[in-house]
């Protein structure tokens, strides 16, 4: 994969993607680290929860070099994850797969997403207050291995 390719193409995620998916976010240390059948979970039309689950094509190989997954409860949405690949960060892919993703909650006619982000992944707090996220509330020590805050932000999708 070419870590210079150009604008990746950004879809609904398939079982297809699943076991990249989970390499994608296996190497990536601030990434969720879910098993397969929370993944499988994302895929699931009659899960509740329902979750919209996109995944990021390189533009040159086809193959997935990002995904994002956020679960719906209308009017509000969880971001649950972003991860893109390492070779492929700072690219623009995570900007790209939230766009995509925004589009679909407000078909879905979500107006509020909220996530939850450690305190120390500061690319990512950078990213989603660039994407318009504010911080709403923090929980002490909520992750552990390192223990750390989590940072909550909310973005309004009028």
């Amino acid at each position: 994969m070419n870590p210079q390719a150009a604008s990746p193409a950004i879809r609904r995620m398939t079982q297809a993607d699943l076991r990249r998916a989970r390499e994608i976010a296996d190497a990536l240390p601030q990434a969720p680290h879910w098993p397969m059948g929370a993944y499988l979970n994302a895929l699931n039309p009659e899960a509740i929860p329902r979750r919209v689950a996109l995944v990021a094509d390189d533009s040159q190989t086809g193959a997935p070099i990002g995904f994002a997954i956020a679960s719906l409860l209308p009017p509000e949405a969880e971001l649950e994850t972003i991860a893109v690949a390492a070779e492929f960060q700072r690219r623009g892919v995570a900007r790209r797969l939230f766009s995509g993703l925004a589009t679909e909650l407000r078909v879905a006619q979500v107006t509020k997403v909220m996530l939850e982000v450690r305190a120390s992944n500061h690319p990512a707090l950078a990213l989603y207050r660039s994407l318009g996220f504010v911080e709403t509330a923090r929980r002490p020590r909520y992750y552990v291995d390192p223990q750390e805050d989590a940072v909550l932000l909310t973005l309004s999708l009028r």
